[in-house]
């Protein structure tokens, strides 16, 4: 019989948010007012002057070409001003700066740029699933970093065997944390910049989360570390930032090499993003950042709302600087799946459980706020009432 798949594709478990979808729209055609608190898609609106700006960039037919896969001028320009005003970090637009059609499609694309078959990647556990999907669609091997709470989710460098290290060549960190919200400060990005050189592992660092921060924590760059643009790039994005996720864009910067690399396959496999939404997210980074501060209050204030209830019904969950996630440890007695099954059949609202993120997300469940203040107290309150431990 013809298969009609590669077998690299058999490694690859079903996509967990599919499966979640599935079983939420059984629930809905039973009749059931679902809640979402599993995908963090922000349901708070792109600014209104981002969008006006989008308007007028497609009122310009010279904007309808094909782009520069490496991204426009303009918003490569504005990446690199962002950075020297955020991080007092230069960068230079032409060499150190790469657009993507968000961070996703770069973390995914940097991979096959980086490793060859049977090379490994060093990845957190648990941590966002793509950076273990794109390994082995790229026939490399994952080696999960335990991230564990006693260590504050930082994984222990010294703890990689030296075999795996000698093949290793990439690992990804992630700080403000998807899925544990967990921070860091600048010391551990120079530790890990340290423990690269010495190695000569080069890092990529997922920094989605960078500016959804609060009470005046202001998360680290990596690229702030003397020396890390030697052995390190940055993944960034504004979807997070400005709820800009169904725009698709994004963008890495740092090591030139690592960039020149993921430009050759982005090269042949793609043509860069519509030059519309390069420009607006340029104005965006640019422009009045006001609207930064009025979401992160919003998602601070819905936090602090759920951390409370979680508190009344027994559940432990630490408050996070940064992020809109919760990451709450699941009661005694219960695995992940057993307790988010429990809350999705006693209150018909979703969350996710930490093994879906790794083997080390065993033990806890993931809430996002990202979903309209007012649903939320509803998902409180049915969780208050029903979930009796």
């Amino acid at each position: 019989m013809v298969s009609f798949k590669s077998k690299r594709l058999e490694q690859i478990p079903p996509y967990l948010f599919a499966q979640i979808n599935k079983k939420k729209a059984e629930l809905i055609k039973s009749g059931i007012n679902v809640i979402d608190l599993g995908i963090g898609d922000p349901d708070l609106p792109t600014p209104k002057h981002i969008v006006e700006k989008l308007v007028e960039e497609m009122n310009n037919p010279a904007n309808f070409r094909y782009p520069d896969y490496s991204g426009c001028r303009e918003f490569r320009e504005a990446v690199a001003d962002f950075y020297r005003r955020q991080y007092q970090v230069e960068l230079d637009p032409e060499t150190e700066v790469l657009a993507l059609i968000g961070s996703k499609e770069g973390i995914a694309h940097l991979i096959p740029a980086m490793i060859d078959p049977e090379d490994f990647v060093l990845i957190p556990d648990p941590s966002y699933s793509v950076y273990r999907m794109a390994t082995l669609l790229a026939n490399g091997k994952p080696h999960m970093m335990p991230l564990k709470e006693e260590n504050n989710f930082q994984p222990v460098f010294d703890d990689i065997p030296e075999d795996v290290l000698k093949r290793a060549k990439l690992m990804f960190l992630n700080y403000p944390g998807n899925p544990t919200a967990a921070t860091v400060d600048l010391p551990f990005f120079q530790q890990a910049v340290t423990f690269a050189r010495e190695h000569q592992v080069p890092i990529a660092h997922d920094s989605a989360y960078n500016m959804v921060t609060f009470d005046g924590y202001k998360a680290p760059s990596i690229l702030q570390v003397k020396g890390a643009k030697d052995i390190a790039v940055e993944f960034g994005s504004l979807s997070k930032t400005y709820n800009m996720t169904g725009w698709r864009i994004g963008y890495v910067v740092g090591n030139r090499e690592m960039l020149k690399s993921l430009s050759i396959v982005k090269g042949n496999t793609d043509t860069g993003q519509f030059i519309p939404i390069q420009k607006a997210a340029a104005f965006a980074l640019q422009s009045n950042q006001t609207c930064i501060a009025t979401h992160n209050l919003i998602y601070q204030e819905r936090m602090e709302a759920v951390l409370r209830a979680l508190q009344t019904i027994g559940i432990v969950a630490n408050q996070p600087k940064a992020s809109f996630f919760i990451w709450a440890s699941v009661p005694k007695g219960f695995t992940s799946a057993d307790f988010v099954n429990r809350i999705l059949e006693q209150t018909g609202v979703i969350v996710t459980p930490g093994t879906a993120f790794g083997p080390n997300g065993e033990g806890y469940f993931r809430i996002s706020l990202s979903v309209p203040t007012q649903q939320l107290n509803e998902a409180i309150d049915r969780i208050k009432e029903k979930i009796k431990l």
